[in-house]
């Protein structure tokens, strides 16, 4: 009787002592099923209606200042400039990796201006990995119960998440892909 009285009251004081710890994921909306389900307020303070997007391709990027990749604004620029009929681009700056985006919003706006003139949506600050804070739309990104079929975080800065005109998710590439790489030409002029 007392080893059952003692299991009881373990497992009641397991349950209550677990009940205070929470995930470490953002909480996840299991009816988001494509991009436009998410709203954007961009580094300016203004919203961001994805819906204007829908039948656009969409390349959503997590940015950084003070990155070897940060180059890549540039290629993204020009993808943006040449292909703004059949895309968008959105950058969101993160400060996730090795503190590599430690400004405030008004500062990386203007790095991005002044450095790359950049015009494409940058967001304001982010986080993109997987933890409870992470952006909404990067855990809809990032979790393939959501996405479909994705389930990893990014990795570095720069990893480039292309959406079709649907508003699915339908690549993942890596930092060390560039803007202009031929996948993603491919992707945008239909050839993949």
């Amino acid at each position: 009787v007392k080893y059952l009285l003692f299991i009881l009251i373990f497992i009641t004081l397991s349950s209550f002592v677990f009940s205070f710890f929470k995930s470490d994921y953002a909480e996840i909306d299991d009816n988001s099923k494509n991009v436009y389900d998410y709203s954007l307020t961009l580094i300016n303070g203004e919203k961001l209606d994805i819906n204007s997007y829908q039948g656009k391709k969409i390349i959503i990027v997590n940015v950084a200042s003070k990155c070897g990749y940060t180059p890549q604004y540039d290629g993204l620029q020009k993808l943006y400039d040449k292909y703004n009929d059949k895309i968008e681009v959105i950058g969101f700056p993160a400060n996730d990796f090795l503190w590599q985006e430690p400004g405030k919003n008004e500062d990386i706006q203007t790095f991005c201006k002044v450095n790359y003139g950049v015009t494409f949506p940058i967001v304001q600050k982010s986080v993109v990995k997987k933890n409870k804070k992470q952006h909404p739309l990067f855990s809809w990104l990032t979790h393939k119960g959501l996405n479909g079929w994705n389930d990893s975080a990014p990795g570095w800065n720069f990893y480039k998440y292309l959406i079709n005109e649907s508003g699915e998710l339908v690549n993942v590439f890596p930092s060390k892909i560039k803007p202009q790489d031929q996948q993603i030409i491919n992707f945008i002029e239909n050839k993949s």
